[in-house]
């Protein structure tokens, strides 16, 4: 142990004394870790960020939209098609035992007015089921009821976009708002969501109920009065997720009298999947990220194995002398060894501290989320002491080896 602490102390002594060459070895150290914390803390981020936008839309959600249709020989997009109903979305709650809730909806915009106040926002035709499928609550007074859907009630629940525009701060509670020359009284505000995975703002919009929104808003479908632009639908739990797709497709079937060979009316989406697609491509890009960073730390690895090299030819004799007084293999090599690790570390942990600063920097000037985690620190600390031993075992072992007597006599 002895014998450790002074080849420790030696190590340090040696250091000391070229300070400049140990700090300009240890820059590609700091980089390389500042490089590697900074990447893994915009993928983190960025990783968070999608989970919180997926939190935001709810769980378990299955939506059902319209299938396309021909004109002309001409095959339209999805969504064009007036294939769903009121009535699916009442059949699929009755008949399909993996799905808890469905919800039909219909979707517009309009010009909404208070007073002096004016904004464009988007008008949604919905049930009060759509509320707990997407996990909406209200901050202020209360979500309209089945009674104001089953009485066509000129009722709204605003985000808080349209609340912000329209109001000026005032409490919008119990306040009437036209749309389209038509009065809505306020009964609640919903509670912030943000922005979607898209970028769009899911608090500009007003909810309606579906039977008012038809008759005085959007308009009812001159092909049929019952049909819904969507229909978004929630399992029991995301493993009946695929069971709950399978049955709302069997019944859709069946209810729109499609025969075996006839192609689906309707598209269902899983969400779930597309934010798992989202996410794993988060992932590996953060990963990539992370991989070509590291590269720095090669190269500083490299640095420090000819900063090494150097300083062994430059104190051989002094390795002679140390060798001809009793210093054993083990006791040079081990005194090499504490150079480059502890250059390694010390780089490091200033990278850290780097990487961290930049990590924030960039989370404030460009306005990305990032998140440095514990684990992203240790790994940077056990990959600096890792590229120290790496690439500092091969001058440590060249001046542990030396022949004492060339070693004296080398000039």
């Amino acid at each position: 142990m002895k014998q450790l602490l002074s080849s420790i102390r030696i190590a340090f002594r040696a250091l000391r004394m070229n300070k400049l060459r140990s700090a300009l070895t240890m820059l590609g150290i700091v980089i390389g870790v500042a490089s590697v914390i900074a990447t893994v803390a915009i993928g983190s981020g960025a990783t968070q960020r999608i989970q919180q936008q997926i939190a935001s839309i709810g769980s378990n959600i299955i939506i059902v939209i319209p299938g396309s249709m021909s004109s002309s020989g001409v095959r339209l997009g999805t969504g064009n098609a007036v294939t769903l109903s009121e009535a699916d979305a009442r059949e699929l709650v009755a008949q399909c035992p993996d799905v808890a809730l469905a919800s039909p909806m219909v979707r517009g915009g309009a010009q909404v007015v208070n007073g002096n106040n004016n904004w464009a926002t988007s008008i949604l035709g919905i049930t009060p089921d759509y509320l707990t499928i997407r996990e909406l609550t209200v901050a202020e007074g209360s979500e309209f009821a089945q009674q104001d859907v089953d009485s066509a009630n000129k009722v709204a629940v605003l985000g808080q976009t349209p609340v912000d525009n329209l109001f000026d701060g005032a409490d919008p509670i119990g306040q009437t708002i036209r749309i389209k020359n038509v009065p809505f009284s306020v009964v609640g505000v919903l509670t912030r969501k943000g922005q979607s995975s898209s970028g769009q703002d899911q608090d500009d919009v007003i909810l309606l109920p579906i039977s008012t929104a038809k008759r005085k808003v959007i308009g009812v479908k001159q092909a049929n009065a019952d049909a819904v632009d969507t229909i978004m639908m929630q399992a029991k739990s995301g493993a009946q997720i695929p069971a709950a797709q399978e049955e709302a497709t069997a019944l859709l079937r069946q209810r729109h009298h499609l025969q075996a060979n006839d192609d689906n009316d309707f598209s269902i989406r899983n969400l779930e999947e597309l934010f798992a697609a989202q996410e794993a491509s988060s992932h590996i890009m953060a990963v990539m990220l992370a991989a070509v960073a590291s590269v720095s730390l090669v190269v500083g690895g490299i640095g420090i194995m000819n900063i090494m090299l150097i300083s062994v030819q430059e104190r051989t004799r002094e390795i002679g002398l140390r060798q001809a007084l009793g210093a054993k293999t083990r006791d040079i090599l081990t005194q090499f060894l504490v150079e480059a690790i502890t250059l390694s570390v010390a780089g490091g942990l200033i990278g850290i501290l780097i990487g961290i600063g930049a990590s924030f920097l960039i989370s404030k000037m460009a306005g990305w989320a990032t998140s440095v985690g514990p684990g992203a620190v240790l790994l940077a600390v056990f990959f600096s002491a890792l590229v120290g031993v790496g690439f500092g075992y091969y001058p440590a072992r060249k001046a542990a080896y030396l022949d004492p007597i060339e070693a004296l006599r080398y000039d």
